[in-house]
């Protein structure tokens, strides 16, 4: 998903793939694979906490512990995006030696750091609830089968 900002903001600017391109999509993959990485961090220890707590008994409170763990990253990322945009804006903007090559290597990180935002803050926290959710269905069903199982 970060990739699509990417492209649509080179769509947008009519630049073609060249080397500065993707030196910008390079660095745009560093950026969005660390910040994901922390996310899926966040999300285990706040799940991992709510298992110790004896807190994850149904998909309910799953998605609080998602809560409790994704409301930790909103202003790490918010500000790592804000970041990067305002020093990045100014590229877009100059028009001295160079600007050419930099404005291609800017542009798919400016694209790329908005929709990687939505995709951190948005898409990772309900893939990760998908994920956990089957986990958990699986686990309170061979609970309930070993419960069975050891009543007989």
């Amino acid at each position: 998903m970060t990739l699509v900002g990417s492209f649509w903001m080179l769509y947008l600017y009519g630049y073609n793939l060249s080397v500065a391109v993707w030196i910008g999509l390079i660095a745009l993959a560093g950026v969005s694979a660390e910040t994901g990485v922390v996310m899926l961090l966040y999300l285990d220890l706040a799940y991992d906490q709510w298992v110790h707590e004896g807190k994850m008994r149904n998909r309910f409170e799953l998605r609080d512990a998602i809560y409790h763990g994704a409301v930790k990253r909103v202003r790490p990322k918010a500000m790592t995006a804000a970041v990067i945009i305002a020093g990045l804006l100014p590229i877009l903007w100059s028009h001295g030696a160079g600007a050419d090559v930099m404005k291609r290597i800017a542009t798919p990180m400016i694209g790329g750091i908005v929709t990687s935002t939505v995709m951190e803050l948005l898409v990772f926290p309900a893939i990760y609830f998908l994920w956990r959710s089957r986990q958990l269905k699986a686990g309170l069903r061979s609970e309930a089968g070993s419960a069975q199982h050891a009543a007989a």
